[in-house]
């Protein structure tokens, strides 16, 4: 079920477009969200992103950094980079996760939170 966020969350919902900008600036994947709401403790929503090689990940993290300290949109977490395919950044209310394709099919996200709602950028 695709559909755009609810109106009360219009903070949340201008964080993941300028978030989602600054991933497809830098030509990233197969960009998805995951939106949570109140169903968990842990964030509102994921944001699952695909990069083409190591250098491609790391390309997209910088500009996500970067952007997202520009808007002053507090990280949480992030990781420092490691080439293993997999990158972690936390910005509360919603989580960046930047996978390599086979790191992806590894842990296959999407398909752990089946109960979430997928949205896809342009409907922010």
């Amino acid at each position: 079920m695709t559909s755009a966020l609810p109106v009360e969350n219009s903070e949340l919902r201008k964080n993941l477009r300028i978030a989602c900008e600054a991933l497809l600036d830098k030509k990233a994947m197969d960009l998805k969200l995951l939106y949570f709401g109140n169903t968990s403790p842990l964030t509102d929503c994921f944001v699952i992103a695909t990069g083409t090689s190591n250098p491609h990940l790391k390309a997209l993290r910088n500009n996500l950094e970067k952007t997202l300290k520009e808007h002053k949109i507090e990280l949480f977490s992030r990781d420092r980079f490691q080439p293993s395919g997999w990158l972690v950044l936390d910005a509360i209310d919603f989580v960046v996760h930047l996978f390599s394709e086979e790191q992806r099919e590894n842990y296959a996200l999407e398909n752990l939170w089946k109960d979430a709602q997928n949205l896809k950028a342009e409907d922010l």
